[in-house]
């Protein structure tokens, strides 16, 4: 059990959240949805104990152990991936290495020889001779092979620690568990991996998490931050947004009722205040309307960004027509991969980690040659791209609203219409002016996507595009999708936008690319 007693942080003016009263039990999952700076991350923190609240307390039951997805992925890098994975039992890491150290010396004294005894006692007990294969079945279960559990931390990609890093905080079995953005980085079998891991978990677990399908399928509870505060939901995602709907609509009706009550009271009272044979119903009613009290309906933190994507050029019958197409690094990809790609079509590549996804999508888009065969586009393309990797368009240094005018037309450039359009997507005030370098996550995606916006291509491309877009942003997202009736080839690990949108799939494997009908065709 973990609970919160008036929880309250502020930072100088800024207020993220007070006088939080939560109770987290065993045996459920919670998942702490919110805005994208509500202070979700933050809230987290103070429950694990890595920095101290403004005001209130945090309470852990007695011999709980709690165990943090770590943000730090340098942290590591001199470490073995197996050795790191270890280090999530810190009590058994421990007898390991005195064991280690004792076992490595050719001479032990008679002091050494008993520590050996008990060690071995307690190093069974905490689970030493199965420690091994214990880690390894969670590597196995987020896609590591035996070969490369001796290899250092530092020669895996930022995804690829993250995913050693969970299967660290994994190994502890603690009673708690603190979950922030697991599913960022993961392919779909690790999320659905997870998603099983989860639901045997036994203990308390908190996650922090914008994946839809994930949230649905592992929480019973949902942990609303928002009005600086938080409010428990009993059931996964989607019963959240029905109940927190509904609980609006009822508020607002209650309150539009209440309302008309107030002004009729208001007309009677004016009416025959001064007319002595109704003065007496008068204030009787003046005594009602002083009881009256309107429920509040604080403004939502939550706001989403408007997304719509316009081509600016009618797209033809021909889009793309591939023959044969292969691609090798230190391995073979893909090899003989031939489509046609029409209008109106939308392509979803999906596939492990590292197996080539973006590969395929940068020959699919003419960003990339193929090593063999050919990629022929229709007369009238014209891509407009969302990289998985937005430094390779961003210029660090350039304020935001300077580089988005790039893209705009003249009839565009006019600073303050370019102002109102950044405002849609969630740019306030002074934010225009900030250097690309100081944006969050979240203020690059949405730079990219205005950038898209403006382009007003016929071919929409893009890779992995929620990664570190707020649960708002991908449902407007989803929907702005949805409703564009030109091509749009995409790599993604969202359940919901695959099946929601693609009604094509390339999925990537090591035997070839298999290509099939989506559930939207």
């Amino acid at each position: 059990m973990i609970a919160t007693s008036k929880l309250t942080m502020r930072f100088g003016q800024d207020t993220l959240f007070e006088d939080v009263s939560v109770k987290y039990t065993p045996g459920n999952c919670y998942g702490l949805i919110g805005a994208n700076g509500s202070g979700k991350s933050t809230f987290v923190k103070i429950l694990a104990g890595l920095m101290p609240p403004t005001h209130g307390e945090v309470a852990i039951g007695r011999d709980c152990t709690l165990g943090y997805l770590r943000q730090d992925h340098a942290e590591f890098d001199d470490t073995s991936i197996l050795d790191t994975v270890f280090m999530g039992n810190q009590k058994l890491w421990q007898l390991h290495q005195e064991r280690e150290l004792l076992y490595a010396k050719t001479d032990l004294t008679e002091q050494e020889h008993e520590r050996c005894g008990v060690m071995e006692a307690e190093f069974g007990e905490a689970g030493g001779y199965t420690m091994e294969a214990d880690a390894a079945k969670l590597l196995d279960g987020l896609g590591f092979t035996e070969d490369v559990f001796g290899k250092e931390m530092r020669t895996l990609q930022g995804g690829f620690k993250l995913r050693v890093l969970l299967a660290q905080v994994l190994f502890g079995h603690p009673d708690i568990l603190l979950l922030d953005e697991p599913t960022n980085h993961l392919d779909l079998e690790s999320i659905e991996w997870l998603v099983d891991f989860l639901g045997r978990y036994k203990g308390t677990v908190i996650v922090i998490s914008h994946d839809r399908f994930f949230l649905n399928q592992v929480c019973t509870h949902i942990a609303d931050l928002d009005y600086h505060e938080i409010r428990m939901f009993t059931g996964n995602y989607d019963d959240f947004t029905i109940a927190s709907l509904g609980a609006l609509e009822l508020r607002e009706k209650a309150n539009k009722k209440m309302e008309k009550q107030i002004h009729d009271l208001k007309s009677f009272i004016s009416r025959f205040s001064a007319n002595a044979s109704k003065a007496k119903q008068a204030t009787s009613r003046q005594k009602a309307l002083a009881k009256i009290e309107l429920q509040e309906v604080k403004p939502s933190s939550r706001v989403s960004p408007y997304i719509r994507f316009a081509p600016k050029r009618r797209l033809g019958d021909k889009v793309i027509e591939v023959a044969g197409i292969g691609k090798t690094y230190d391995r073979c990809l893909f090899k003989d991969f031939s489509c046609t790609i029409g209008p109106q079509e939308k392509v979803a590549i999906i596939g492990k980690n590292g197996i080539g996804k973006t590969t395929l999508l940068k020959i699919l888009c003419g960003q990339l040659a193929p090593d063999r065969g050919t990629v022929t586009f229709g007369g009238t393309v014209q891509m407009s791209v969302f990289p998985q990797d937005p430094s390779e368009i961003l210029e660090p240094e350039v304020p935001a609203l300077e580089w988005l005018a790039r893209f705009a037309e003249e009839q565009e450039k006019n600073e303050t219409e370019l102002r109102s359009f950044m405002g849609r997507m969630l740019f306030s005030r002074d934010d225009v002016f900030k250097p690309i370098r100081v944006l969050s996550g979240g203020e690059k995606a949405r730079l990219m996507l205005a950038k898209m916006m403006l382009e007003g291509g016929n071919v929409t491309v893009l890779d992995e595009p929620t990664n570190h877009l707020d649960l708002e942003s991908i449902e407007a997202l989803n929907f702005a999708l949805s409703k564009l009736e030109t091509t749009v080839l995409f790599v993604s690990h969202d359940h919901r936008l695959i099946r929601s949108l693609a009604t094509r799939v390339f999925e990537v494997r090591e035997s070839g690319i298999t290509d099939r009908a989506g559930d939207a065709a």
